[in-house]
């Protein structure tokens, strides 16, 4: 992983946050002192997949990542709950450990919906929402075209996990790096199903447009205007949420973190910059 070059006060640091579910992984970036920003991520994922996006956050910001239970190089049992309500309490506590006290935070595909269920648990935690090609409902959720992986297959191949992922991207000639495929594999194929499952569960129990209204937070939302995994006409469903600003990306898909992350960064920071401006 390439950081750019800081000072030791604002250098990457990798740790562990022992919770009673288990251990997670934590990635910190940039100034302890400056506003922070909690990215978080999507299923079948890690904090890896902000790799790209990080250099260019943390000259104004201090940027955690968490590696949700499961996933990454966090612990994955086997008898523990994968719900977004669970994943979400625990993301808290890792911040409560952190001493991090107020955040924004941004969320990419199902991170959105464990950013917003983190929202409504603790909102003296989240100053501001950005969601990333997050699909509002399950109304908007496109027929996967890419291959399933079955439990027999685990851990898979490249190939088969370069088919799961095709739909994930849309920008001609992307290749998924091979640093992502083998984050996927360290998960288990129970923790990857039950956390998916955790995250239709939460949407059928309630859009996330209304939820967020609600609230009543600053919202952000970031889509890939060729997402092949959630229709990107959704995300004018977010406009009842007042305030809300929507950025559509064109030439980008599920994951614009990676296919682009300089053109993702901007609305990204716009956005930041504003929130930092409002609380000052």
């Amino acid at each position: 992983m390439t950081f750019p070059d800081t000072t030791p006060h604002d250098a990457a640091e990798s740790s562990v946050v022992s919770l009673d579910d288990g251990d997670l992984h934590v990635f910190r970036d940039g100034p302890r002192d400056a506003p922070a920003l909690l990215l978080v991520h999507g299923s079948a994922s890690s904090a890896r997949s902000w790799d790209m996006m990080v250099p260019l956050l943390t000259g104004a910001h201090h940027v955690i990542r968490v590696d949700l239970l499961g996933h990454g190089r966090s612990a994955k049992p086997g008898d523990r709950g994968y719900a977004t309500e669970d994943q979400a309490r625990r993301v808290g506590e890792a911040l409560d450990r952190l001493g991090v006290e107020r955040a924004v935070v941004a969320g990419h595909s199902s991170g959105g919906v464990v950013a917003t269920a983190l929202a409504e648990r603790r909102p003296d935690l989240v100053t501001a929402l950005a969601l990333i090609n997050t699909g509002p409902s399950l109304d908007a959720y496109l027929a996967p075209q890419s291959a399933a992986i079955s439990p027999a297959q685990w851990p898979p191949s490249d190939k088969q996990l370069r088919d799961f992922a095709s739909s994930g991207f849309s920008r001609p000639g992307y290749q998924v790096p091979r640093e992502m495929l083998d984050e996927v594999r360290l998960m288990t194929f129970h923790t990857l199903t039950a956390t998916m499952l955790g995250t239709t569960e939460y949407l059928k129990q309630g859009p996330l447009p209304g939820r967020l209204a609600a609230l009543g937070k600053p919202l952000l939302v970031i889509f890939g205007a060729d997402d092949r995994r959630w229709d990107p006409a959704s995300a004018g469903d977010y406009r009842v949420v007042p305030g809300a600003t929507v950025e559509l990306l064109s030439g980008l898909g599920h994951t614009p973190i990676l296919e682009d992350p300089e053109r993702t960064a901007v609305p990204l920071l716009a956005f930041t910059t504003a929130q930092q401006a409002g609380h000052s």
